[in-house]
């Protein structure tokens, strides 16, 4: 999926905005004149981050709200168009985009670290099994073939999930 940026603003500036957006980030930037227009778009596409000029958000609070519901995962990105220059869009999207970048990487890792102590617990709860299992007296010789390939194979899985013996 690539990543896109939707911009919200009636500004008639908001063209050349988008295209600088687009320069600076190398995400395709949409541009949406009102709140309507904008709920549209964000009701067909995903966003990874939305830019949206205050100025909407006070006037017409009830479509603000509406429009907010359909963001999905998208970052807002609020900005007063009547006092910021397009070089300061440029630089809050740019830093909203790094700072989502890094929390996503951030949940990634944490979720990476979770299944990787799961699955040395359950490569642990295997390996006991196994030795309880081939501890047992009189286990025919096929079924103890088997649970010693188990083992094995565990242990296996455990080297390479790098838990010491």
């Amino acid at each position: 999926m690539e990543d896109m940026i939707l911009l919200i603003t009636p500004s008639a500036r908001s063209r050349e905005c988008a295209q600088a957006v687009e320069a600076a980030t190398g995400h395709p930037t949409h541009v949406a004149s009102t709140l309507q227009e904008a709920g549209g778009k964000l009701r067909s596409q995903e966003y990874s981050a939305v830019i949206i000029d205050q100025f909407l958000l006070e006037a017409e609070p009830d479509e603000s709200d509406q429009m907010l519901q359909h963001m999905g995962t998208a970052i807002p990105v609020y900005v007063n168009f009547g006092i910021s220059g397009i070089e300061r869009v440029v630089r809050e999207i740019r830093t909203a985009l790094r700072r989502r970048h890094q929390e996503e990487r951030v949940a990634r890792q944490s979720a990476e670290r979770e299944m990787w102590s799961e699955l040395k617990e359950s490569v642990t709860a295997l390996l006991l099994s196994c030795d309880l299992a081939l501890s047992v007296p009189g286990v025919p010789t096929p079924a103890a073939e088997k649970l010693q390939l188990m083992h094995e194979l565990a242990c296996q899985i455990r080297t390479h999930l790098g838990v010491a013996e």
